[in-house]
């Protein structure tokens, strides 16, 4: 990594114009979901793809009239990046909240894990979205968030005091997790609080498995980097099989999409472990898009094989990779309820 300034961004975001249709999304973010107040500073990291999003952030952010600092990432290190750079680890230590709206690219999760390792320590608020572009500004940030937080509350209240979840689809996906008690579920609905850095939009529920079991065929998408590269994978999906929490056989016709990813989860000793099992409960989204961050909040199961963010969910492993996978049409039982069927819930909202 090469740093290039030891300065904020001499962007000035605030000067930028703005699509208005990014306004009610960019509301949500700063009013709902983080709550920022006019006494509060607040680190923005954005990046050159990003700007327009950000701009309209910054926006809200004067609006409410807190002190923020803007960081352009390619201003300040060279892409992609090994490490999150050192100015923007100092000033998020000065923050309460922060907000991160970056396209990611290869190999750049070190970096954001450096980043989270701060928000962590010193519980920041902070959004966390990676990928965000236009179309997810329209449609799931304008979700009522407030809706989805309730419904996510009555969905992790059963889950908390189940023994197995089990999961079907139509497409072939059949897979029980069996969960350990010891481990806890975490509710990232889209209202963040200084317990847990939350993605925007939110909508989910989740925690590390004791064990997983079964078949997941990916028809919708697979994350991280890899979901640019292949997209929905509806007309091509990937069949993985798992046998006590780890990745022993990955099918697709394209070869491709099969190769990358089963790379992806043997970089180290715990890339191809089960470390997330999650329920989607963004209620509002009507179907997948091919956008890993809206797509994880789908009504649904998702897993993620690699880190299992332990200091959230209690587990004590670790893995340098995470990836999540997320399919369509399910229904869902939790011990012997049935709780979602072919992707609608059952449960009040």
């Amino acid at each position: 990594m090469s740093l290039r300034t030891a300065e904020p961004s001499k962007r000035q975001l605030n000067q930028l114009a703005f699509d208005p249709e990014l306004t009610p999304g960019a509301q949500n973010a700063v009013r709902v979901c983080l709550r920022v107040q006019p006494t509060e500073k607040v680190t923005v990291i954005t990046d050159e793809v990003s700007l327009e999003i950000a701009a309209a952030l910054v926006r809200e952010l004067e609006n409410v009239g807190c002190r923020y600092q803007s960081w352009v990432l390619e201003e300040v290190a060279t892409r992609p990046l090994t490490d999150m750079p050192r100015v923007i680890a100092e000033d998020l230590e000065t923050s309460q909240v922060s907000i991160f709206a970056v396209q990611a690219q290869t190999n750049e999760l070190k970096s954001r894990m450096q980043m989270t390792d701060i928000v962590n320590r010193r519980k920041i608020r902070h959004a966390h979205m990676v990928n965000i572009n236009k179309q997810i500004m329209l449609e799931g940030m304008r979700a009522d968030f407030q809706k989805v937080d309730r419904l996510s509350a009555k969905v992790v209240e059963r889950l908390r005091v189940a023994k197995q979840v089990r999961a079907k689809t139509p497409s072939g996906t059949d897979l029980v997790a069996d969960l350990n008690p010891n481990y806890r579920w975490i509710k990232t609905s889209g209202i963040i609080s200084t317990e847990k850095w939350g993605n925007l939009p939110g909508g989910e529920v989740f925690t590390t498995p004791g064990e997983v079991n079964g078949t997941f065929v990916i028809d919708g998408v697979v994350g991280d980097y890899l979901c640019a590269k292949f997209g929905d994978l509806k007309a091509n999906p990937l069949t993985i099989r798992v046998k006590g929490n780890r990745v022993v056989e990955v099918h697709s016709e394209n070869k491709e999409l099969e190769s990358d990813f089963w790379a992806y989860t043997h970089t180290d000793e715990n890339s191809d472990r089960v470390g997330e099992f999650a329920i989607g409960t963004n209620i509002e989204l009507k179907d997948v898009i091919g956008q890993i961050l809206q797509d994880e909040k789908y009504p649904g199961v998702h897993i993620a094989f690699g880190n299992p963010y332990g200091a959230h969910t209690g587990a004590e492993w670790y893995s340098s990779t995470h990836i999540d996978v997320v399919g369509r049409n399910f229904d869902i039982w939790v011990d012997n309820e049935q709780i979602m069927r072919g992707g609608q819930f059952l449960i009040e909202a």
